[in-house]
């Protein structure tokens, strides 16, 4: 809380800050509380089975009365992805642009919420009031339609939140990124601003969605047979670009994969994308028609291992298997920790004879993310008194900062903040005034939060080292070994070859158990951390390893 006669807002980043993805931010006053967007993170490689990850929503638990509305500032999985599970603590209404929560409902559908969800469209440059907060929603560039980013009114001063945006001066589909609202608000006064840093390493402008349609069009042109395009299946404007390029020049279009079909179907239903008359086929009437006369829209950017792209390259999609003459295109950015997977497709296209295009060869994709020079020039247009960068990691908010600062920013007017912080915004500066309980909450099949770091250990230690079962039965009255000790290794040794040092270990517990007094053996807890402790320095010593070891004494 503020000191009593300070007015203040306190802001608090549970994601997106230190990180790429999860993005969340609380904004918060004496009175209410507000989040600004509520997203996941797909799981690094550490995180063994995890389906995705959302932050911790713990801050809000005890103030959950207090929070008023949740503003969506536009529809990617990394920023709408945690609402199934924010919702079944916190619903409140939220506030999103047409195509946003026509993504979010479809989201909401795949989860049983006690409450349904109370879902408000807004428009660029909207106004919202609650309580002593107004929102302004402003329509930025994206590779997502209709995102928008935020100008916060609030009794101490406006807030900018852009959101993720680029400045796209000729952009496909969406009007231009509304810079003369930010320039109103500058020329007003801004307070602070939180600007998007995802791309703050790359140097000048980046690339125009209309560039890429170009070129995207001119292999289609120059290829003379089937051309295959992997896109992110939210990236609406550019499949629109693709449609307008094959109705000019004669390609039938197949959509392949159910999220391609699902976003097209509700861009379409909304009005912000138009599929020309005649131009879509099923995928079973390719054969109808002459390669040179067919283009596909698919999934499997990414190399998920189950996308319809996998499924061609690997001989085993219903309709489509990749054949010589084809062109690959990947128009897409390779997310980092998905290469290998990305680069095992491409060399299984390769083997089938097709021909594969992607980013690092030509430049058939554009990031939706500002480079340096849009980042400064919305800068210059908002003349934040304080500035804050947000959304990516520590090493690109640090870049983020030094581009402020090479404008002219005084270091007081800079804050570098993490997930957790509780940053305090005065008229008379911006600080850190202490730190919230932040974390990430994994979700594992139906699972929340169910899997913790333990778990992710014994997943690791089975993934690198193996296991090993060893069953003992004692006689429940006398205590004797019923039997020979039963081994049982997965993941640790082919047994056919080890049969000699497995006997070994047999022995060993047969000892373990011979040697323990009655006492001991009717304390099955003790005896199964000797017999597992034993086993791990007898493995180790004999082949260096350390496989996990799960000793089961029963008595019968």
């Amino acid at each position: 809380m503020s000191k009593k006669g300070t007015q203040a807002v306190r802001l608090i980043p549970l994601g997106g800050l230190g990180e790429i993805g999860c993005n969340m931010m609380v904004l918060e006053t004496d009175d209410d509380i507000f989040i600004i967007d509520a997203g996941l993170m797909f799981p690094e490689e550490y995180m063994l089975g995890i389906d995705f990850v959302i932050p911790d929503f713990s801050y809000l638990r005890d103030k959950k009365e207090r929070v008023r509305a949740i503003l969506l500032t536009h529809g990617h999985e990394d920023h709408i992805g945690a609402l199934p599970f924010l919702l079944q603590e916190i619903n409140v209404p939220i506030y999103g642009t047409a195509f946003t929560l026509a993504l979010v409902e479809r989201k909401l559908q795949e989860y049983n919420l006690d409450t349904p969800a109370r879902l408000r469209k807004i428009s660029p440059r909207d106004v919202l009031s609650i309580g002593k907060i107004k929102f302004e929603f402003i329509g930025v560039n994206h590779s997502i339609a209709q995102g928008v980013g935020l100008a916060i009114q609030t009794p101490i001063g406006t807030i900018i939140h852009t959101g993720d945006f680029k400045i796209d001066q000729t952009p496909l589909g969406d009007p231009m990124i509304d810079l003369n609202r930010f320039a109103d608000y500058g020329d007003k006064g801004v307070l602070l601003m939180l600007s998007d840093s995802t791309n703050a390493d790359y140097e000048g402008f980046s690339l125009s969605e209309r560039t890429v349609k170009k070129r995207l069009e001119k292999i289609l042109s120059d290829s003379a047979g089937r051309v295959i395009i992997t896109v992110f299946a939210s990236n609406i404007r550019r499949m629109q670009g693709i449609l307008e390029s094959c109705e000019k020049l004669g390609r039938k279009v197949v959509l392949i994969g159910r999220s391609i079909v699902d976003n097209i179907d509700s861009a379409s239903a909304l009005g912000i994308l138009h599929v020309p008359d005649r131009l879509l086929i099923e995928p079973q009437e390719i054969k109808d028609y002459e390669p040179s006369k067919i283009a596909m829209i698919t999934t499997g950017s990414q190399g998920e291992p189950y996308s319809a792209l996998s499924l061609m390259a690997t001989n085993v999609h219903k309709h489509v298997k990749i054949e010589p003459g084809d062109t690959v295109i990947f128009s897409s950015r390779f997310i980092p920790g998905n290469e290998r997977a990305i680069t095992r497709i491409i060399n299984q296209l390769y083997r089938k004879g097709a021909e594969v295009v992607y980013e690092q060869v030509r430049n058939v994709h554009t990031s939706g993310h500002a480079y340096q020079e849009e980042l400064k020039m919305l800068l210059n247009l908002v003349k934040p008194t304080y500035f804050m960068p947000v959304h990516g990691e520590v090493r690109l908010l640090a870049k983020h900062i030094n581009l402020a600062k090479s404008m002219g920013m005084p270091d007081d007017a800079l804050l570098l903040a993490e997930d957790g912080d509780i940053i305090q915004v005065t008229p008379e500066g911006i600080s850190k005034t202490g730190r919230a309980e932040v974390g990430k909450v994994f979700i594992d099949g139906k699972g929340v939060g169910d899997v913790g770091t333990l778990v992710l250990r014994d997943r690791k230690h089975l993934s690198e080292d193996g296991l090993v079962v060893i069953l003992s039965v004692l006689d429940g009255e006398n205590g004797e070994m019923v039997g020979e000790p039963n081994l049982i290794s997965r993941g640790f040794i082919y047994e056919d070859f080890h049969q000699e040092m497995l006997q070994e270990a047999r022995e060993l517990v047969k000892k373990i158990i011979s040697e323990a007094n009655g006492e001991r053996r009717k304390d099955s807890d003790e005896l199964q951390g000797e017999i597992s402790k034993s086993l791990k320095r007898f493995f180790n010593a004999r082949l260096k390893r350390r496989p996990m070891i799960l000793p089961i004494v029963l008595e019968m």
